[in-house]
């Protein structure tokens, strides 16, 4: 019988589901080289995180098109604990470069930072949690 309520309880944990990563949510990314910003929405593609522009608004802060819309912005991201994540790409639309990156979660702000050249050029930006 004990066994039979074990496998019972091990049975209904399979239907529990996972908890959300911390970072995972909407971020307001900073202002880039031409004033423009985005919402990039950070979710789990498979066993790591990404995070998609789902949105694009101009220096006065007015949503506006893009051709950017619905690319990849952050993936690869790897949790290494304790907010911090690693072994990720970061591409910078403005620049049109890929950066070398990583993240580190602060309560409501998302320090993200990458490097080209194996570090000659770093760029880093702190992006604001919109939900």
């Amino acid at each position: 019988m004990k066994a039979f309520a074990l496998a019972l309880a091990l049975a209904s944990l399979g239907g529990v589901a996972l908890a959300a990563d911390p970072v995972e949510g909407i971020w307001q990314t900073k202002a880039d080289d031409n004033g423009n910003f985005g919402f990039v929405q950070i979710a789990p593609c498979g066993a790591k995180l990404c995070g998609v522009l789902i949105k694009a608004f101009d220096g006065k802060g007015a949503e506006m098109k893009s051709p950017n819309i619905g690319k990849r912005i952050v993936w690869d991201m790897v949790p290494q604990g304790d907010g911090a994540y690693g072994d990720g790409q970061v591409w910078a639309p403005d620049r049109d470069k890929t950066y070398a990156s990583k993240m580190a979660l602060s309560g409501k702000t998302l320090a993200v930072s990458g490097c080209v050249l194996g570090g000659l050029f770093c760029r880093s930006s702190e992006w604001v949690r919109v939900k």
